[in-house]
């Protein structure tokens, strides 16, 4: 792979003006010697580089109305497009998405769409963000703590701090930590159990959180989300 400097990679002008500097701090330095290191290395890493910053590059700054929270990437080949929960078209529908799709069957009547690309809904506003943004091939959560976490923290952060009205949808524990980062006297946060298959029977299925995301954003004055894709 020809050399990447990951720093070069994100180029949405409203999130570099946003986060002035942050991939410059002592902790993103690290973190993309990291993955520029693993990018050279025997083993793939996902999503491939022109796709990392794909979550902040669909959804500029200035149109944030919604945020649906991650973890690390799919780690399977051609799997990975660096929105959270998304896979390209053709790639099979993985478990926990087949679940969001029944919940918006269920919840706004969507019918079950053939492909499970979001890029519809993060064109609409919906910030489709991972904690972690890379992943090495069929090694779930390798790129952990590596530097990613108080990067995207940092962004929850500033869209908490310089926007207001903006519905946060936390499915399962590791989502609901970043509850923290957000100012709920700004804006709006949904909890739910993650809809893995584990854990959908345990309060996602019938968390409502399509139709009442919309109910939030109408009451502000919003145009809704369009959910069926």
């Amino acid at each position: 792979m020809d050399y990447v400097k990951l720093d070069e990679l994100l180029v949405e002008e409203t999130w570099l003006e946003a986060l002035p500097g942050e991939l410059q701090k002592p902790y993103a330095k690290n973190l993309c010697r990291f993955v520029e290191t693993e990018m050279r290395g025997s083993v793939p890493i996902y999503p491939p580089p022109h796709l990392i910053f794909n979550a902040l590059h669909s959804t500029p700054f200035d149109q944030v109305k919604a945020v649906i929270i991650g973890q690390d990437p799919y780690h399977g080949p051609g799997q990975a497009m660096g929105l959270s929960f998304s896979v390209p078209e053709g790639i099979k529908i993985p478990s926990s998405l087949v679940n969001i799709f029944k919940e918006l069957r269920q919840d706004v009547g969507c019918s079950l769409p053939s492909h499970g690309n979001l890029v519809r809904w993060a064109v609409q506003g919906v910030l489709l963000l991972n904690t972690v943004l890379t992943v090495r091939k069929n090694q779930a959560n390798s790129h952990a703590k590596k530097g990613w976490e108080p990067f995207t923290d940092a962004i929850i952060q500033i869209i908490s701090q310089k926007k207001t009205g903006v519905v946060f949808l936390l499915w399962g524990n590791s989502a609901q930590e970043k509850a923290r980062l957000i100012d709920e006297s700004k804006h709006h946060i949904l909890k739910a159990a993650h809809p893995s298959g584990l854990s959908a029977n345990r309060g996602f299925f019938g968390c409502r959180h399509f139709s009442k995301t919309n109910q939030i954003l109408e009451r502000l004055g919003l145009s809704p989300i369009d959910w069926q894709l």
